[in-house]
């Protein structure tokens, strides 16, 4: 055999390493100073060889990620002129969200719907609307995300009532492709750790699975939101997509890649300093694409405080044109395969993720818990944990919490209102609120500006 570089040197087993570092060490303990656990229960050690591979891994083809932009809908002609002008400037994806009914047939104008994804998130609730739409694009490059139990969980009451609400998405998704998109962003912007946002959906998921029955598990979507840790943000997708398997092969269904829409979090992005934003969003839309979703969606870098403008939505679709087809990431959802720290983070989230899951399911269900404040309080336990350590400087904001710029001035750029708005109304449950790190920072500076 042909002698090779690599074959010249002497293998070493893990055992003998973690012996090296023993000694080098001199007495000090090598659990206790060179393992950590983070917050998702997850022990990250020194290093990493192939022993630590784990034999779950999917195996997927290298697919383009599609470029997404999202569109608020109000006046349908400027609408339709505003995504026109996205897709000839690079997105071949659209994201319509809408509060209301709209003239679809005026949105969608001169939209090639064979070429061009579209999603649309809607904040109402109406079957025949729905269908109408589904009926009019015709194409299954189209997804909506009429998620009712998410309606429930952020808002702390139905569209409706539960009945009315699982009916009307029956209807809906006897009619259309893609219609049950689960809105799992919620969690992450809320404060759940990567590992309670994993078994979340997946109860979530599980919840309409149960309803509908695996023969509709090919029309699942879903919707994560990315954050700043950047290979577990790479894991959370990898960890999700072997649960989503996991769960198929319970029901017996046939197993389907799970469809994944992206975009990065709010949690993290500030007022202040907010350039610094486009930094944490190409960070996140990196671990987005090499984790493997099908769309991102990005988020301009003045989105918190900043009405939806030209220059905001070029720069965040730019980003993505950049890490596309200058950065060589153009098929990157296999790039992290063979890792050995990423797969192993990948397979403990979602070991964690799954045993939390069988407690939820044991309990009686995602609902049960929604309904029994347990979802709500496990998330803000975390979020609690978050804020103190941002307040303690052990989370860093650059620009809020480390190194800010006092000369900078916020008051008369604000478009609209970036914090946290409550409303005085009653529910059935306790709503998930979604707030930022920087939001109790950011309101004492601006009383406070002169």
């Amino acid at each position: 055999m042909k002698s090779t570089l690599f074959n010249q040197f002497e293998t070493t087993s893990p055992s003998a390493w973690k012996q090296k570092i023993q000694v080098d060490l001199k007495g000090v303990d090598y659990n206790e100073t060179l393992l950590w656990k983070t917050d998702e229960d997850i022990v990250v050690k020194p290093f990493y060889t192939k022993e630590d591979r784990k034999n779950d891994a999917l195996e997927e083809a290298p697919f383009k990620f599609n470029i997404s932009q999202s569109i608020f809908v109000n006046d349908e002609k400027t609408t339709n002129y505003i995504a026109i002008n996205a897709i000839e400037k690079g997105a071949n994806t659209l994201e319509f969200v809408a509060n209301k009914k709209f003239d679809y047939k005026i949105l969608l104008e001169k939209i090639d719907f064979n070429n061009t994804n579209i999603y649309f998130r809607f904040h109402f609730l109406d079957a025949d609307f729905c269908n109408q739409l589904s009926n009019h694009i015709n194409s299954k490059n189209c997804f909506f995300q009429v998620d009712i139990i998410n309606r429930l969980a952020q808002t702390g009451n139905w569209f409706i009532n539960l009945k009315a609400d699982h009916s009307a998405l029956e209807k809906i998704v006897n009619n259309t492709n893609n219609a049950i998109g689960i809105d799992a962003a919620l969690y992450q912007n809320a404060g759940a750790t990567i590992t309670q946002q994993l078994a979340y959906t997946l109860a979530h998921a599980n919840e309409y699975l149960n309803y509908f029955g695996k023969k509709e598990a090919a029309n699942f979507h879903f919707n994560f939101a990315i954050g700043s840790n950047y290979f577990f943000e790479i894991a959370k997708i990898k960890a999700f997509r072997i649960l989503w398997q996991t769960l198929l092969k319970q029901y017996d269904a046939e197993i389907t890649t799970a469809h994944i829409f992206a975009q990065p979090t709010h949690r993290n992005k500030t007022i202040y300093d907010y350039n610094v934003n486009m930094l944490r969003t190409t960070s996140e839309c990196m671990s987005a694409i090499l984790g493997g979703v099908n769309t991102i969606n990005n988020l301009s870098y003045d989105s918190v405080f900043h009405k939806k403008n030209e220059f905001g939505e070029r720069i965040s679709r730019n980003q993505l044109l950049i890490l596309q087809q200058e950065s060589y990431l153009k098929e990157a959802n296999t790039f992290a395969n063979g890792s050995y720290y990423i797969e192993n983070i990948t397979h403990q989230l979602a070991e964690n993720a799954l045993q939390i899951f069988k407690g939820i399911e044991k309990s009686g269900g995602f609902l049960k818990q929604l309904k029994a404040g347990t979802i709500q309080r496990k998330i803000s336990e975390n979020a609690t944990k978050e804020q103190n350590k941002f307040n303690a400087q052990e989370i860093v904001l650059l620009g809020i919490n480390n190194q800010p710029n006092l000369a900078d001035k916020m008051k008369n750029e604000i478009e609209i209102y970036p914090f946290l708005k409550t409303k005085a109304i009653k529910t059935l449950i306790s709503p998930i609120i979604r707030k930022r790190l920087s939001e109790t920072y950011e309101k004492n500076r601006l009383e406070n500006e002169s």
